[in-house]
Order: structure tokens, then C-alpha cells, then sequence
């Protein structure tokens, strides 16, 4: 057991140490607030909150992205709309869309009486053309026998000579429709005028057809559609920049991350008047079939930029209506700066105004600092 004289001489040295340390100054660590000097933060050499502002450089402009909307379509250089010549109802169709097609094959079969009477007329000269031949014959040798006078002659070789020239007519005809007139049948076989693939069909079993009543689009278009054409409408104060030969990349929804190669080949002479722009056609391979015809797509150029600078995206942010950077102006001093920007591209941003050559921005922290420059107005 411990006795009082030791009890009490530990509570006075308890006592002694509490009235030591409540003589002690307090020490607190103190860190330096930033000043704001106009536009500008400024923070003490060393202080730990720099380390929070990541930087980068600004980089030139060296070329712009102009985008346009379009379309894609038929490779006309490539691709044909077949209308029948001949009224007529169809009697068999022998392709569909998607089959591939020589020239030549048959993509229908109407029954015509148009051609029918061709047929029947092609006959009918051939025998009016034997008919004269025969008879030209006959004057000839009593015109030789000094029977027949020579009007006569003169008039039989006129009248087989006129019989032939009409039966070469009728047979041309026939020649024209791809048919003979070896038989009065009315069959006329549509035929393909190219090779390719038919791509679309306007026409159905049993359709009645007349020449002058058929589809706008045709009843069979063929094409080749590994290649295709793209049309572009392009404003009118970008056609400047615009040159036939440039490459363009063609991007659309069902193509997903992928973009096809095009060139352009031909820029029209006038500007609509409606929509004021310009027409702007090309070429793009399509192998692989997966862009179709019809579809709208979006055209990317590169052109030669004409000034301005390249940032982070996460640089620019927005204060009222007006955008602005923060940029290293010395050690441990960041300036707010408004600036004027371009179109936007692959995570960087186009400053046109405001920054210059060798300029630091800074991409994160911005907002802390705009904090405390809002803290100071």
C-alpha cells in the first residue's frame, strides 16, 4: 500500500506538470491564403494547392475539320434505270432484287400486242419484199426480149427497192426490242442493258404496263454497288475551301465508329437558292456493301486551318454567357482569360482569341480558382 506522504507528494507533481504545460504558447501550422491581384490568383511559393492545378500547353491550329450534311446514292457512271419500250401485260419476272445480272439476261417477259404487230408487219415485208423481187425478175427478162418497155423496168426496180428498204425497217424494229420476226408470239423479253446487280424492282406479275405510265424510279434498276456516289450540301461560305481531288471521310449511323474514304469529284456552278448551298459530288469505294444507297451521312474535310489554337476541353468553362481559361503567368500565378472559340474536335477545343503562343492552361483545377476569384468580387 502506498502511504499518504507518497500520495500526496505524486499529486504535487501532477499539479506542477498541468501548470507547466498551460504556460506553453499553442503552435498551430498556418497555410498561406492565396491573393488575388485583378484577374490573377496568387499563391505562396510552396503552397500545397498548386499541386492540385494539372497544366497544359496550348497547341497551333494546324488544320480545320469542316463537316457537311449528305446523302448517299447510285454511282450513276455505274448504274441504269430500265423502262420497257412496249405496253403489254407481264407474263413472268425471272429476277428479284439482289440477283446479279449480265447484260443481256432477262428481267421480264410482257406480253405485248404492240410487238405482235410489229412481228406481223416484218413479215408482211419480207413477203412484199419477194414479192417485188420476183416481179422486178419478170420485167427484166421481157424487157430483154424488147416486150416490155423501160418505164416498166424503171417502175419494178423502184418497187423493190422501196419493198426492201421496208422490210430492213421493220426487221430494225424487231432488232430494237431484241425480238425476231421468225414468229408472231407478242413475247417481248426485257432485257438487261449492263451487267450488275438489280438493286431495286418496281414491277409485279400480271401488271399491266404502258409506255408512258411506268415508274419514275424504272422497273429494274441495276448498279454496282461496291461503288457509290455521295452528294454533299455544302454552305456557301465554306465552297471556298472546297477542292475536287480532296478526300473526305463519311461517317453515318449504321456504319458505327467506322468512316469510309470518298473523294470528291465535282462541284456544281450555282448556289441554291433556297437553302444557299452548294451541291458537292463524289466517289466512295464500298466493298464490302455495308453503306447503302439513300443514306444520310455526315462528311468530315480537312482544310488548312487559318489561326487559332488547340486546348483540352476540360480548359474552357463557362461563366455567364462568356468562356474563359485560367493561364499560367509565372510561378504559383494562374490569369483568368476570355476567350473566343472554333468548332470542337476529338476532346480538344478551338480558341481563336485570347491565348498565344507558349500559353499553359490550366485543365484541372480551373474551377477551384475561378472559386476564388468569385470569392474576392
Amino acid at each position: 500500500m502506498i502511504s499518504g506522504a507518497a500520495r500526496l507528494a505524486r499529486c504535487a507533481l501532477i499539479g506542477a506538470l498541468g501548470l507547466a504545460a498551460c504556460g506553453e504558447p499553442e503552435q498551430k501550422t498556418t497555410i498561406a491564403q492565396p491573393r488575388i491581384e485583378g484577374q490573377t490568383v496568387v499563391f505562396a511559393p510552396g503552397s500545397p494547392q498548386i499541386a492540385s492545378l494539372a497544366l497544359a500547353p496550348v497547341e497551333p491550329r494546324r488544320e480545320a475539320v469542316l463537316r457537311f450534311p449528305g446523302r448517299l446514292v447510285w454511282d450513276e457512271d455505274r448504274t441504269v434505270r430500265v423502262f420497257s419500250p412496249l405496253g403489254g401485260r407481264v407474263t413472268a419476272i425471272a429476277v428479284r432484287a439482289g440477283d446479279r445480272v449480265r447484260a443481256g439476261d432477262t428481267l421480264a417477259v410482257v406480253a405485248s400486242p404492240e410487238l405482235g404487230a410489229a412481228q406481223a408487219e416484218a413479215r408482211k415485208a419480207a413477203e412484199d419484199e419477194a414479192l417485188a423481187r420476183r416481179n422486178l425478175a419478170r420485167i427484166e427478162e421481157l424487157h430483154a426480149a424488147g416486150v416490155s418497155p423501160a418505164k416498166d423496168l424503171l417502175a419494178a426496180r423502184a418497187e423493190a427497192a422501196r419493198a426492201a428498204a421496208e422490210h430492213e425497217r421493220s426487221l430494225a424494229r424487231l432488232r430494237l426490242y431484241g425480238a425476231s420476226a421468225r414468229a408472231v408470239d407478242q413475247r417481248f423479253a426485257l432485257a438487261a442493258p449492263i451487267g450488275g446487280v438489280v438493286v431495286e424492282r418496281n414491277l409485279n406479275p400480271g401488271q399491266e404496263l404502258r409506255p408512258e405510265g411506268q415508274p419514275e424510279k424504272g422497273l429494274f434498276v441495276i448498279s454496282d454497288p461496291s461503288r457509290l456516289w455521295f452528294v454533299l450540301d455544302v454552305a456557301e461560305a465554306d465552297v471556298g475551301a472546297v477542292r475536287v481531288g480532296a478526300q473526305v471521310a463519311l461517317r453515318a449511323t449504321l456504319l458505327g465508329e467506322e468512316a469510309l474514304l470518298g473523294r470528291i469529284a465535282a462541284i456544281a456552278d450555282f448556289v441554291d437558292p433556297q437553302t444557299r448551298t452548294v451541291k458537292v459530288r463524289g466517289t466512295v469505294e464500298n466493298p464490302e456493301r455495308r453503306a447503302k444507297a439513300e443514306m444520310f451521312v455526315a462528311a468530315e474535310l480537312r482544310v488548312p486551318a487559318a489561326g487559332g489554337f488547340l486546348v483540352p476541353s476540360r480548359a474552357v468553362y463557362l461563366r455567364g454567357e462568356q468562356h474563359y481559361v485560367f493561364v499560367e503567368a509565372g510561378e504559383g500565378r494562374y490569369e483568368r482569360r476570355r476567350v473566343r472559340l472554333g468548332p470542337s474536335t476529338n476532346g480538344h477545343q478551338v480558341v481563336l482569341a485570347g491565348l498565344a503562343p507558349g500559353d499553359r492552361v490550366v485543365v484541372d483545377g480551373n474551377l477551384l480558382l475561378e472559386r476564388l476569384l468569385a470569392a474576392k468580387d
